[in-house]
């Protein structure tokens, strides 16, 4: 007599023979749509440097707009250029998890809460007639429930804020998401990181609205409103990588030397 068609065996085998087909179909695709998947994150990354500079121009494809950039790796600790690290190729985030590519932050170091600090890190540089025009830097930090992405663009001086923009995040809509609020970034522009030439940040994100009066409302960004933590984690953000563990020694080297 026949086993059953129905039967454990047969049940189990069917299962198993769909997962290992299923198993084929994705790690197949995976591979065929490799390429895409890298030139679309490419692509993204390049949008938003262009955007966080004011360089994004209707019209205007990404590629063309960006082939007026110029990345360079930096030696965080020193400020200087790493020429021996292949720009194309070095991933400052993937080196930020490597013990030999990076260091461990204490408690007091990490105002910015990334646990660990890349010891290089990819700038973005525009240049008009030979000469320095803006800087792109990478920045993250912890918000209220994530760890924000995102660039800040600086005029040539190495001071003056032109935008800042986060690509990546897990905050809260309609609350610690509105740093994505075309209206919030637009308080950016103009706003200084440095008071005289001091290397320490004195840029921050307020609980509340900036008076314009005050004489250092220059520095001073508007909080998001009902985002108390969120606003906090992008003041200490833009404060570590502007501040001496992060770009600091570059930046003071641009503003005393140039590029």
């Amino acid at each position: 007599m026949s086993s059953s068609n129905d039967s454990i065996k047969k049940t189990l085998t069917v299962a198993l023979l769909l997962c290992i087909v299923c198993s084929v179909i994705v790690s197949g695709a995976a591979v065929v749509f490799k390429k895409q998947q890298q030139a679309n994150k490419d692509l993204d990354r390049k949008t938003n440097i262009l955007a966080a500079a004011g360089l994004l121009q209707p019209g205007k494809s990404v590629d063309e707009l960006f082939a007026q950039i110029k990345p360079r790796v930096v030696d965080l600790n020193s400020g200087e250029y790493a020429s021996k690290l292949n720009v194309n190729t070095y991933d400052q985030l993937k080196a930020a998890k490597d013990p030999a590519m990076s260091k461990a932050l204490s408690n007091s170091e990490d105002i910015a809460g990334i646990k660990r600090r890349e010891n290089f890190a990819t700038v973005y540089l525009v240049e008009k007639d030979g000469k320095l025009d803006r800087i792109i830097l990478p920045v993250r930090g912890y918000g209220l429930w994530s760890t924000l992405h995102g660039f800040l663009a600086l005029e040539a001086d190495a001071n003056t804020v032109i935008g800042l923009g986060f690509y990546q995040h897990a905050e809260t809509p309609g609350l610690g998401g509105e740093v994505d609020n075309p209206k919030w970034k637009a308080l950016w522009p103009g706003k200084k990181v440095y008071a005289d030439d001091s290397m320490t940040p004195a840029v921050e994100v307020v609980k509340g609205s900036v008076d314009p009066s005050a004489s250092d409302a220059v520095f001073k960004v508007d909080g998001l409103s009902g985002a108390t933590l969120t606003s906090r984690g992008v003041s200490h953000l833009v404060q570590y990588w502007m501040g001496q563990e992060g770009f600091g020694p570059y930046l003071n080297k641009i503003r005393k030397e140039g590029v």
